[in-house]
């Protein structure tokens, strides 16, 4: 282990104690903040603010420590080194970002997060709406998987085009209530509640079904995420030369329909004032991780998936949004995407950067 980062966690363990940070402590961390220049960059931290930002993430994470880790405890992160160090070079820089963004633009901001299995997406949500409320934002977290049409619809679809065999990939939602709902967020001085949907995944034998509306007023910000959100449609040319499982005519045709359908959502990541990126360093890691947990959910006495099963599920969903062909171009691309972070095979963060400021 590195001593700056043996420093860096016997630092967060005093100061998670009640220990209050002294001068050589904020020294130290913002010589290494400002080495790591990826996320220096992405997170706005230069020479000239980084004392005034370290302090004052200092004193936030004095203010959020013990709810974060109890959070997290929650959602089954028992080692609180782990969850100190991400809430420090991560989820406490994020929020604050997130916060003074939302002051700029003067109305609700609409955070998008896109991320696949396992990558954190729901996590990463809580923690951050956790910070926020601390700093006086006021947020609510939308899945696109709330936004799912009917189950009659999707039943309707079905007989349409019997290849939508799960809900899930494009065409399964309903985008104008997905529009309307972030429109009606966005709204300034909007004073009236605003229903936002919440999906029942148990309804219908496992089917699901759009449940209760849930009666939510406006916000500083919104927390929109999803296995695809803000992906764009791609060039019908590379499904020519397609990745496994695309191989088959059927597959490529299926491919092809499903990226049509991509343009029906562009109209919805318009209205994203921002995005992250969740990507893993191995796409295929998601396949090991449905796995993982689809034995936690066995062994806990639950019903799950077999091993054929679940990559006949993981495959259908890379047939149709193929993570290189999709998710790839994305975190290379700066105009569309504000951060990106890498996921490594044990769940932990890797980089973290802005697209096109990577060293």
């Amino acid at each position: 282990m590195q001593p700056d980062l043996l420093d860096k966690k016997i630092i967060l363990q005093n100061w998670s104690r009640g220990e209050q940070p002294n001068k050589e402590e904020i020294e130290q961390l913002i010589a290494e903040e400002l080495a790591d220049f990826s996320r220096a960059n992405v997170f706005d931290i230069t020479l000239a603010n980084a004392k005034q930002q370290i302090e004052e993430r200092a004193q936030l994470f004095l203010t959020v420590c013990s709810d974060i880790l109890k959070l997290c405890n929650d959602f089954g992160f028992h080692s609180s080194d782990y969850i100190l160090i991400n809430l420090w070079q991560l989820w406490l820089p994020l929020a604050m970002q997130l916060a003074t963004a939302k002051k700029k633009l003067g109305r609700t901001l609409i955070q998008g997060i896109l991320g696949g299995q396992g990558t954190g997406k729901t996590t990463l949500a809580a923690v951050i709406r956790c910070i926020l409320d601390r700093l006086g934002c006021f947020s609510v977290a939308i899945s696109i998987d709330d936004l799912y049409k009917t189950y009659a619809e999707r039943q309707q679809l079905q007989q349409q085009d019997p290849r939508l065999i799960w809900r899930g990939p494009p065409g399964t939602h309903d985008v104008d209530l997905a529009i309307t709902i972030l429109d009606q967020f966005r709204q300034e001085d909007r004073q009236e509640p605003i229903l936002v949907p919440r999906f029942d995944k148990s309804a219908f034998n496992g089917a699901g079904d759009r449940a209760e509306l849930e009666k939510t007023y406006p916000v500083d910000i919104v927390i929109f995420e999803g296995w695809f959100v803000g992906t764009r449609p791609i060039e019908e040319a590379a499904f020519d030369s397609a990745p496994p499982p695309i191989i088959t005519p059927e597959d490529k045709l299926f491919a092809k329909d499903t990226n049509a359908r991509l343009k029906e959502y562009l109209p919805l990541w318009e209205r994203l004032d921002r995005l992250i990126v969740l990507y893993p360093v191995d796409y295929r890691l998601s396949k090991q991780w449905r796995k993982e947990a689809e034995q936690r959910m066995i062994a806990s006495g639950k019903s799950g998936m077999s091993e054929t099963e679940i990559d006949r599920f993981v495959e259908y969903f890379w047939r149709a949004l193929h993570p290189e062909l999709f998710i790839q171009p994305l975190v290379n691309n700066p105009d569309l995407v504000d951060m990106a972070i890498e996921i490594k095979p044990d769940h932990s963060y890797g980089r973290v950067y802005r697209p096109g400021n990577l060293s």
